[in-house]
């Protein structure tokens, strides 16, 4: 299978986008859950705090437990209600007990994250890079609809990123070990930086700690030669998409906007085409 699929690209695409939607699925669960998981672990902090007795007459939840079910009515969802798109489409976007909506968004990630995942591994091949910006790419899916959901970015997924970048770049696959670990501290402090020197002017804060950690990450894996491009994307990513919201009222003037999903954006086009953007930029002049 192996030697299959280094032979053959085709193989090789269809097998990453089949089972990245498979992982789309689950990242569906991770958005949802993680951050219902982390407001209870908070919860019984506080309660442990006040000496209370912690609640244990909740079931378990976690990523496993309980088994996916409607938000409406509880029906569980059967294994073939819950095929990646295909399943979203023959139940024609409803429940199949209640007939409530199912959101699109379900199938979009895993869409999402089928497409870019298959785009991966036809753009580098079947290589160790590929795989590693494959992964890369099912995090940043997940913190992106997290933040956008919450504004949040979970310590749980962005400091694992930091550590495994620094850790792959021990072989040199991205960038030197030297870069990475500059990369990952400069890209704390950049965004540390600004946040405390807007909320010294105005008295207000800018942005979370959250987007400190992902900009460390992505320094991590790529370097602090890519934090320029991937804070001048993230900036331009940003108004455009808050002027295409505020143009279709998706959003109002006054209310914040999650600023990790330009972040992720920015960070993936900058390892995936950071050099021939820069070498592009560089030799215009």
């Amino acid at each position: 299978m192996l030697a299959l699929l280094q032979s053959s690209p085709l193989a090789a695409v269809g097998t990453a986008f089949l089972f990245s939607m498979l992982v789309g699925s689950f990242l569906n669960v991770v958005i949802l859950r993680v951050p219902i998981m982390m407001q209870r672990e908070w919860d019984a902090c506080i309660q442990a705090e006040r000496g209370e007795q912690p609640d244990n007459s909740q079931e378990p939840f976690n990523l496993m437990t309980p088994a996916s079910r409607c938000g409406e009515c509880g029906h569980q969802i059967r294994w073939y209600e819950n095929i990646p798109v295909i399943s979203w489409l023959f139940l024609r976007g409803r429940c199949s007990s209640c007939g409530t909506g199912i959101s699109f968004r379900y199938p979009f990630v895993e869409l999402l994250t089928g497409v870019s995942s298959a785009w991966l591994v036809w753009h580098f091949g079947f290589t160790l890079e590929a795989g590693l910006l494959v992964m890369l790419t099912w995090a940043l899916i997940t913190l992106t609809f997290i933040d956008l959901d919450h504004q949040l970015l979970p310590d749980s997924i962005t400091l694992p990123l930091v550590w495994m970048g620094l850790l792959i770049n021990t072989q040199g696959i991205f960038t030197s070990l030297e870069s990475a670990v500059i990369g990952a501290a400069a890209g704390y402090l950049v965004l540390w930086s600004v946040y405390w020197l807007f909320k010294l002017l105005t008295g207000k804060e800018g942005m979370g700690y959250g987007d400190f950690k992902l900009l460390a990450a992505i320094g991590a894996w790529g370097g602090f030669q890519i934090l320029p491009l991937v804070i001048l994307l993230s900036s331009v990513v940003g108004v455009v998409l808050a002027f295409a919201l505020i143009a279709f009222r998706r959003h109002q003037a006054q209310n914040p906007l999650p600023f990790g999903p330009y972040l992720a954006i920015a960070g993936w086009i900058a390892m995936v085409w950071g050099d021939s953007i820069i070498s592009a930029y560089l030799g215009s002049f």
